[in-house]
C-alpha cells in the first residue's frame, strides 16, 4: 500500500476511482492499470467516476441509517435505540465516544468525507488537464457532470461543517510530493467557498430533470440553490453567530469571528427566498405535495385500518415520485428495503422496534383548539381540554402525529393486515417485553403498513432537503430581522405547510410576537422533519443544551422529586411546560389501569402516565464531533475540536 495521510490517499490507481464496486482503493500491478490519461480521455470513464462520487455522497448522509444500522434520531430527543448492533447509538448517549472511537462508521465521518472530496478534485482538475471529450451521444453532458462534481465538493464540505465545524477546505488535487500542512478555516470562510462551488455548479447543470428522465435525481440548479441556502442558514444560527452570548462555553480556533452579525441572517433570508422563487419555464420549480383530499385515508392496499386518522397524502408524500419531483430539492431514493421496515416493526409483527419515539418528540405535536394549533403544554390547550391521561384522542392532535407515532390505543394491524389495536400494557408489544418498546411508542413514519416484512420492496429515504426546510429558514430569518413588511408572508408560508398536512394554522398573535413565532417555527421543524436526520444538528446549531431557558427547566425538573419518574410526573403536574431540551434525558408514557381511564382496550380501562426512561450524557464538547486521534497524528498542523 502507498502512504496514506489525513485527507487523501496519494497516488492511487485511477482504475480504482472508476470502479464503483470497489470497497477500498488498493494498488494494482502496473500491467493491470489504466493510466490517468487514458481514463480522462474517455467520457464514459469520467461518467463512471462521477457515479462513484454520488455513491460516496449517499453513504455520507443516509437519513434512515446514518449510523450504519440506526438513524441519528436515537442520539437525540426524538428516539431511543435498542442495544443491538454493538449498542451504537447508546454509546453516544452514554458519552462513550471520543477521538479514539466513533461508533457506527458507514461513510459519514471525517476521513470518508475527505475521500469524497479527493475524488471530486481529481475529476475537476483532470478533465481540464486531459481535455476530456463530451459525450458523443449527447452534447453538453460533460459540463453537466462537471457541475455535479462541483456541487458534490461543496456538499462534502457542508457535511464536514455540520459535524465538525472548522475544517480545511480542499479545492485542489493534492500531489504526492505536496506538504501536508493542512489547517482549519473559519466556518464563514468555508461557507463562502461552498457558495462559490455551488454557484459554479449552478452555471453548468440543467434547470431541472422531469421525473420520467433517466437523469431524474441528478443535481440540477435548484439543488445548487438549496445547498447555498442551507450553508447560509447554518452560518447564521447561534452556534456560529453569537455563540458566546447564547451560552456556548468552549473556544474554537476562530472564535473571534463568531460574534453576532445580522448580515448572516440577511444572507440566509435571501438564499432561502431564491429557492422559493426559483422558476423554470415561467412556473415555480417547487410546490408542496397536495395530492389527495381530506377524505382520503387509504393505505397502499386500498384499505383504511387507521380509523381515518392517517391521511393518504401524508403516507404517500415519502413514496410518490410526484412528491419527489415537485417538493424535494435534493434527494436519494431506494435507500433501504423491507429489512429496515421489519427492524422497526413492533414485536407483534415480527419486528425488533429498533427506533422508539420518545415523549419529548410526542409533546411537540400540537393540540387543536378551535381554528388554531397550540402546544399541549400551553394554557390554551389545557383550558380547551387537553388531558395528559388521554392525550391521543382522534382528531385532537396535529395529523402528522397519527402518521408518525404508534401509541397505546392506536388503530393498527397484524401481519395478515387484519385490524388490531396497539396495546403497550400487555402482550408482545407491552413496554419492556422482549424486543418491545421501552418508551411506550413505536415508529410509524415512513412505513407502508400494508407491506409486510416478508415481502420484497424498496424504501425511499426522506429527502435530504424538502421545500418546507427553505420556508422555515426564510420565515425564521424574517422574524429574526424584525421585518414587519415580510412577516405576514412568512406566517402564511409556514401555515401552507401545516395546511398541506391538514393541520390548523398558527394563531394570529404569532405575527406580532417574535419569541412566539420563533417557538412555532422550531416546533414545526421538529414535527415536519421528525426522523429525517435534522434534529441532532438543529439542537446543536441553536445551542439548546446550554440555553438559559432549557437549563432553568432542567433545574426545575431535578427539584421536582427524589427519583426521575417522579420528577417527570411532578414537573408536568406543576405546569412547567415542555420537557428540557438539554439532551440529558428522555421520557416515555405508560398505560396504567384505572377504573375511570378513557382508553379502553379489550375491556380494560387505561390512563396514561409519564415516566423517565433514562438519563443521558451531553457535555459542551459534544456540540462538535472529535477528529480521530490517528488523523491528528498524521497531520499535526490540525487542532482538535474544543473539549476533546
Amino acid at each position: 500500500m502507498k502512504k496514506r495521510n489525513l485527507l487523501y490517499t496519494i497516488g492511487l490507481s485511477v482504475a480504482m476511482l472508476i470502479s464503483s464496486s470497489c470497497n477500498d482503493y488498493l494498488d494494482r500491478d502496473d500491467n493491470d492499470q489504466i493510466t490517468e490519461k487514458e481514463a480522462f480521455s474517455r467520457y464514459e470513464k469520467v461518467n463512471e467516476m462521477v457515479t462513484d462520487v454520488y455513491a460516496a455522497a449517499k453513504k455520507a448522509n443516509r437519513p434512515l441509517v446514518f449510523f450504519e444500522h440506526f438513524s441519528s434520531s436515537a442520539i437525540t430527543d426524538e428516539c431511543e435505540g435498542t442495544n443491538v448492533e454493538g449498542n451504537i447509538t447508546n454509546n453516544f448517549n452514554n458519552g462513550a465516544w471520543n477521538p479514539n472511537s466513533l461508533p457506527g462508521s458507514s461513510g459519514q465521518y471525517w476521513w470518508n468525507l475527505y475521500e469524497g472530496i479527493r475524488k471530486t478534485n481529481l475529476i475537476i482538475e483532470n478533465v481540464v488537464k486531459y481535455n476530456t471529450p463530451d459525450n458523443p451521444l449527447q452534447d453538453g453532458e460533460l459540463s453537466f457532470r462537471i457541475g455535479e462534481v462541483y456541487f458534490m465538493r461543496a456538499y462534502f464540505h457542508l457535511l464536514l461543517f455540520r459535524m465538525y465545524g472548522e475544517a480545511p477546505y480542499i479545492n485542489w488535487k493534492i500531489e504526492a510530493n505536496e506538504s501536508m500542512n493542512f489547517k482549519k478555516e473559519s466556518v464563514h470562510a468555508m461557507v463562502e467557498k461552498m457558495v462559490a462551488d455551488a454557484e459554479e455548479a449552478y452555471r453548468r447543470v440543467p434547470a431541472k430533470y422531469v421525473k420520467t428522465s433517466p437523469n431524474f435525481g441528478r443535481i440540477d440548479k435548484g439543488a445548487c440553490l438549496g445547498l447555498i441556502s442551507i450553508a447560509r442558514w447554518m452560518a447564521a444560527t447561534p452556534l456560529w453567530n453569537g455563540a458566546k452570548t447564547a451560552g456556548y462555553p468552549q473556544t474554537r480556533v476562530f472564535e473571534s469571528e463568531y460574534g453576532y452579525d445580522k448580515k448572516r441572517w440577511e444572507a440566509a433570508r435571501d438564499a432561502a427566498k431564491a429557492v422559493l422563487d426559483y422558476e423554470v419555464g415561467g412556473y415555480k420549480r417547487y410546490a408542496l405535495y397536495t395530492k389527495y383530499t381530506s377524505a382520503d385515508f387509504d393505505d397502499p392496499n386500498g384499505g383504511n385500518l387507521n380509523d381515518s386518522r392517517v391521511y393518504k397524502r401524508l403516507w404517500d408524500m415519502f413514496f410518490d415520485m410526484d412528491a419527489f419531483a415537485g417538493e424535494c430539492v435534493f434527494f436519494i431514493t431506494k435507500d433501504k428495503d423491507q429489512a429496515w421496515q421489519g427492524d422497526v416493526y413492533p414485536p407483534s409483527r415480527g419486528g425488533s422496534s429498533r427506533q422508539q419515539p420518545v415523549q419529548e418528540q410526542v409533546d411537540e405535536y400540537e393540540y387543536i383548539v378551535g381554528n388554531y394549533g397550540y402546544p399541549i403544554y400551553s394554557s390554551e390547550a389545557r383550558k380547551a381540554g387537553y388531558d395528559d391521561a388521554n392525550p391521543y384522542e382522534r382528531g385532537t392532535r396535529d395529523p402528522r402525529f397519527y402518521r408518525d407515532i404508534i401509541y397505546h390505543g392506536a388503530p393498527y394491524r397484524d401481519n395478515s393486515n387484519n385490524a388490531k389495536t396497539m396495546n403497550t400494557a400487555s402482550g408482545s408489544d407491552a413496554i419492556g417485553a422482549s424486543n418491545a418498546t421501552t418508551t411506550g411508542y413505536y415508529l410509524r413514519k415512513l412505513q407502508k403498513e400494508s407491506w409486510n416484512n416478508n415481502s420484497s420492496f424498496s424504501v425511499n429515504a426522506p429527502a435530504i432537503w424538502r421545500l418546507p426546510e427553505f420556508i422555515y429558514i426564510y420565515a425564521e430569518a424574517v422574524n429574526e430581522l424584525g421585518e414587519a413588511d415580510k412577516i405576514a408572508e412568512a406566517y402564511n408560508l409556514v401555515n401552507s405547510v401545516r395546511e398541506r398536512s391538514f393541520m390548523k394554522p398558527m394563531p394570529p398573535e404569532v405575527k406580532t410576537d417574535k419569541a412566539l413565532m420563533f417557538q412555532y417555527i422550531q416546533r414545526e421543524r421538529r414535527v415536519e422533519f421528525f426522523y429525517e436526520n435534522k434534529r441532532p444538528w438543529s439542537c446543536r446549531l441553536y445551542l439548546e443544551p446550554n440555553s438559559r431557558d432549557e437549563l432553568s427547566k432542567e433545574s426545575q425538573w431535578k427539584a421536582s422529586g427524589t427519583d426521575n419518574s417522579t420528577r417527570t410526573k411532578n414537573y408536568w403536574a406543576s405546569n412547567y411546560g415542555s420537557l428540557p431540551k438539554c439532551q440529558r434525558m428522555i421520557n416515555g408514557m405508560r398505560p396504567v389501569k384505572k377504573a375511570n381511564g378513557k382508553i379502553v382496550i379489550s375491556g380494560e380501562n387505561y390512563a396514561m402516565e409519564r415516566f423517565c426512561v433514562e438519563e443521558r450524557v451531553f457535555q459542551s464538547q459534544h456540540y462538535l464531533f472529535p477528529i480521530m486521534q490517528s488523523e491528528l497524528q498524521r497531520t499535526p498542523s490540525l487542532i482538535q475540536n474544543p473539549g476533546w
